[in-house]
C-alpha cells in the first residue's frame, strides 16, 4: 500500500536540482502519496520533484513551504525508486542526477488534452514543389505517425503555409487527437522466421526463462548473421503473451529503422521508439504510455532504461559489447550493467546479445553467473566470410595512397560482378593531422590539447573533442607562410577521393556519423545502400553495427593495426571485436564473403586470433592476462576526472587527494596519479586523472565516498567519478 501523507504533513521531496539532499515540504491540499510527481517552490522558481518519503524536520518548521501541486502522472513505482537509488550508490552519482535521467520528457504534469496533428493523406498535391515534396518525405519517414505543425515544418525546413497548402489538396490530413494515445497492440502469435538447429534450442531456452518469470541473465553469443535477432524476438513474443513489457536496447539510432521493419513483420505493428531522434511530442507520449501499460514493446537507446515501465518482463541489450552503451557525461554509467541491475530489482530476464561479447560478460558466463547460449552457424544459406591478412610491408604503395594493389584487384572484381565492397577506416574526416611543410606546425584546437581534423566536405577543420570548427587556413598560423598547409594520413573523406580516382565507374557512398544532419538522413542512406544503391561503401565504425547489406561480399580493412596502438587495457579486446564485426558484414546472403585486413604486423597475436577464428582461445588468453594484472573484470577500477580552467589548482587538488588516501588503503586499494589526461585540455579546462585500483571483492564505492568527502572542491573545479572506466581519455 502506498504511504499517504495528509495535507500539512511533512514530506521529503527529491527534486531534479543538484542540491545533494532530499528537501522538506508540507503536503498540499488533498494530500500526496509516496512516489507522486510534484511541483515545488525552490527559491523564486518552481521545480519538478518526487515524494521520496516522510520529511526529516529537526529545525524551525515554520519555514517549510507547501508542495505547489501534485502532477497528473502515475506515481513512481517502488522498484523504480529502488533502481535509481541503487544506480546512484553504484555510480557515486547524486540521486538528483539519476532522477533527471528518469524524467526526460516535456510536459509531464500537463492534464490530458488534444492537439492539432498532421499525417500523410491519400491525395496527390496539386503542385509538386521541392518544399511540398520535403513535407511528404518527412511524413513518410515517420511511418504514419502524427506530428505537430511546428515539428513538421521544422523537420522539412518549410514555412507552415506550405503544410496548410497540402492540407487543402488532401495530400496531408489535419485532425485533432488526444495528446497521449496507447501504441498499436502487437500480436505475439504471428508466425516468426523459421528457426533451425542451434536457433531452435536457444529460442526455446529463452522462451522458457521468460515464461518462468523472475530474474536471470543470458549471454546469447552467435556469429554475425546467425539469427540472434530472430531468436530473442521469440523471447519478446513470450513476454508479450505474459502481458508484460519488453525493452530492446540498440547501440545506434541508425540501426532502429531496419529493426523496426523486422519487428513489424514479426508482430504486425511497430514498437514504440525512444532515442534522441524522436520528437518531444512522442517523448511525452511514450513516457506516459510506458507507465500506464499503453506501450508493450519499446526499442531505444541506453536512456530507455530509465523509463517508468509498469511491468517490465524482458530487457535485451543488442550488441552488448558496444562502447556507446557507456555514458561518459554528467552521469557515468554502462547501460549493460544498469540493465542487469534493473532486471534484478524488478524480477525480469536479461538477454545480452553479441557476436563478440565483452570480456566482462564472457567472464560472468564462464563463472556461471550468466547462462550462455551459442549460435554457431549463419542463418539460412549464408556462410561465414573467409578472412586473410594483406602484409603491407610487401605492398608497393605511393606515400599518398592507402589501398593496396591486392585489395584494389579484389574490389575491381566485385564491381565487375555487380557486388558491393566495403572499405573500413575508423577515422572520420579527410585527414587526422594538418601540418605546415615550412615550419612543422600542426594545427590544434584553441580550447583543447587535440589536433584539428580536416573535413573537406564541410570545408572546415573540426575538433573531435569539443566540436569547435575553423576555416582551413591559407597561411600557416605559426610562420605565416602561404600554400604550405598539407594533410597527413587518411580519413574516410580522403579514402573517398582515392576510390573515385582508382574506380571512376563505381558508385561510392561514405558512411560516417558527422556527414549526416539527422538520424533520419543516415537511416535513409543505409536503406539506399542495402537496396544496391552503391558499389563501394567507405565507412567508419558505424558500419560495423548490425547492418545487413545483402549484396556485400568484400570487406577491406584499411588499417587493421590502428586500435592496437596505445596503452588502453581494452585495446586488444576492442580491436578483436571491431575487426570481427566489420568482417561479419560480408557474405550475409547466398554468396560467401571475403574479409581482407591490411596490416603492417600480421604476426600480432590479435591479428592472428582474428584470422584464426578461435574466439574462445582469444578470450581465454585475454582473461589470463587481465587476471594476472588484477584489472577488470578480475579487479576493480575507478577513474577520478578533475577539470578546471586553472592548471595549478587542478594539480594541487589532485595531489592533496592522493595524499589523503587512507580510506582507500584500508580496503587494499591503490591510487595512481594525479596525471594529465591523455587529452589534457578540453573546452579550455585542464584535465587531470587519478586511477584507483582494488581487488574484485573490495567495497570500493564506500571507500571512494569516504575518500572524496575529505575535501570540498573549489567552485570552478569539477570532479567526476567513473566506476569501471571504458575509456582512459
Amino acid at each position: 500500500m502506498t504511504a499517504q501523507f495528509a495535507e500539512g504533513d511533512l514530506v521529503g521531496i527529491l527534486t531534479t536540482e543538484p542540491l545533494g539532499r532530499v528537501l522538506d515540504y508540507r503536503a498540499p491540499e488533498g494530500g500526496c502519496g509516496l512516489g507522486d510527481y510534484v511541483e515545488v517552490p525552490l527559491g523564486p522558481r518552481r521545480v519538478l520533484g518526487v515524494v521520496w518519503g516522510p520529511g526529516e524536520g529537526g529545525y524551525d518548521l515554520a519555514k517549510v513551504r507547501p508542495v505547489t501541486r501534485v502532477l497528473e502522472a502515475l506515481p513512481m513505482r517502488d522498484e523504480m525508486r529502488a533502481f535509481l537509488a541503487r544506480a546512484s550508490e553504484y555510480t557515486l552519482t547524486p540521486l538528483a542526477s539519476m532522477l533527471r535521467l528518469s524524467t526526460r520528457a516535456p510536459g509531464l504534469g500537463e492534464p490530458p488534452s488534444t492537439r492539432r496533428v498532421y499525417r500523410l493523406g491519400s491525395a496527390e498535391p496539386s503542385r509538386a514543389t521541392d518544399a511540398r515534396l520535403r513535407v511528404l518525405d518527412v511524413l513518410r519517414a515517420y511511418g504514419g505517425a502524427a506530428v505537430t505543425l511546428a515539428e513538421l515544418s521544422a523537420e522539412a525546413g518549410v514555412t507552415t503555409s506550405v503544410v496548410k497548402g497540402l492540407v487543402k489538396s488532401g495530400a496531408v490530413l489535419e485532425e485533432d487527437a488526444p495528446r497521449d494515445l496507447p501504441y498499436p497492440p502487437l500480436d505475439p502469435e504471428m508466425q516468426g522466421a523459421r528457426l533451425a538447429g542451434d536457433q531452435i534450442a536457444a529460442g526455446d531456452a529463452l522462451v522458457a526463462a521468460v515464461a518462468m518469470g523472475g530474474y536471470g541473465t543470458t549471454l546469447l553469443k552467435g556469429v554475425t548473421g546467425s539469427g540472434k535477432t530472430e531468436v530473442y524476438l521469440e523471447a519478446v513474443a513470450e513476454c508479450l503473451r505474459q502481458g508484460r513489457q519488453a525493452l530492446v536496447l540498440l547501440p545506434e539510432i541508425a540501426l532502429t529503422s531496419e529493426f523496426l521493419t523486422r519487428v513489424e513483420a514479426r508482430f504486425g505493428a511497430r514498437p514504440a521508439e525512444w532515442h534522441s531522434g524522436i520528437t518531444s511530442t512522442e517523448r511525452r507520449r511514450l513516457w506516459r504510455m510506458v507507465g500506464e501499460g499503453g506501450a508493450q514493446f519499446v526499442v531505444g537507446a541506453r536512456s530507455a532504461l530509465f523509463l517508468p515501465f509498469r511491468d517490465l518482463g524482458l530487457i535485451v541489450v543488442d550488441e552488448e559489447h558496444d562502447t556507446s552503451y557507456k555514458q561518459e557525461e554528467v552521469v557515468f554509467y554502462n547501460a549493460r550493467d544498469m540493465a542487469v541491475l534493473r532486471a534484478s530489482i524488478c524480477g525480469c530476464q536479461v538477454v545480452l546479445a553479441s557476436a563478440t561479447p565483452s570480456l566482462e560478460s564472457w567472464a560472468n558466463a564462464d563463472a556461471g553467473k550468466y547462462t550462455r547460449l551459442d549460435l554457431g552457424a549463419r542463418f539460412g544459406v549464408a556462410e561465414m566470410p573467409e578472412m586473410h591478412a594483406i602484409d603491407m610491408r610487401a605492398e608497393q604503395l605511393p606515400s599518398n595512397r592507402w589501398i593496396s594493389g591486392t585489395l584494389a584487384r579484389s574490389v575491381e572484381a566485385r564491381v565487375a560482378r555487380g557486388e558491393q565492397s566495403l572499405l573500413f577506416l575508423n577515422r572520420r574526416g579527410y585527414a587526422p593531422v594538418t601540418i605546415c611543410r615550412a615550419c612543422g606546425h600542426q594545427i590544434g584546437c584553441d580550447d583543447c590539447d587535440a589536433r584539428m581534423v580536416e573535413h573537406r566536405f564541410l570545408k572546415r577543420l573540426v575538433c573531435h573533442q569539443c566540436g569547435a570548427t575553423k576555416p582551413m587556413p591559407v597561411a600557416c598560423p605559426s610562420c605565416k607562410v602561404e600554400g604550405k598547409m598539407a594533410p597527413v594520413g587518411p580519413g574516410v573523406e580522403r579514402m573517398a577521393e582515392e576510390v573515385a580516382e582508382r574506380f571512376p565507374e563505381a558508385r561510392v557512398a561514405v558512411l560516417s556519423s558527422d556527414l549526416f544532419g539527422s538520424a533520419r538522413a543516415l537511416k535513409e542512406q543505409i536503406g539506399v545502400i542495402a537496396a544496391g544503391g552503391a558499389d563501394i561503401i567507405i565507412g567508419t565504425q558505424i558500419v560495423a553495427k548490425g547492418h545487413n547489406f545483402p549484396l556485400l561480399t568484400l570487406v577491406g580493412v584499411i588499417d587493421a593495426d590502428l586500435g592496437l596502438q596505445g596503452s588502453d587495457l581494452r585495446a586488444a579486446e576492442r580491436t578483436f571485436q571491431l575487426m570481427r564485426q566489420v568482417a561479419g558484414r560480408a557474405g550475409r546472403a547466398e554468396k560467401r564473403g571475403v574479409a581482407l585486413l591490411q596490416s603492417y604486423q600480421p604476426e600480432h597475436p590479435v591479428i592472428r586470433a582474428i584470422l584464426g577464428g578461435d574466439e574462445e582461445a582469444f578470450w581465454r588468453a585475454e582473461a589470463a592476462e587481465r587476471r594476472a594484472a588484477g584489472v577488470p573484470p578480475y579487479g576493480r577500477m575507478a577513474g577520478i576526472i578533475l577539470s578546471s580552467p586553472d592548471v595549478a589548482q587542478v594539480f594541487d587538488f589532485g595531489g592533496e587527494l592522493a595524499r589523503r588516501d587512507g580510506p582507500l588503503r584500508r580496503i587494499g586499494a591503490q591510487v595512481f596519479g594525479p596525471a594529465p589526461a591523455p587529452i589534457a585540455r578540453v573546452r579550455g579546462r585542464h584535465r587531470v586523472r587519478l586511477l584507483v585500483k582494488a581487488d574484485k571483492g573490495a567495497p570500493l564505492q564506500a571507500a571512494l565516498a569516504e575518500w572524496l568527502a575529505q575535501l570540498k572542491p573549489p567552485n570552478n573545479l569539477r570532479l567526476a567519478v567513473d566506476i569501471d572506466p571504458q575509456s582512459f581519455l
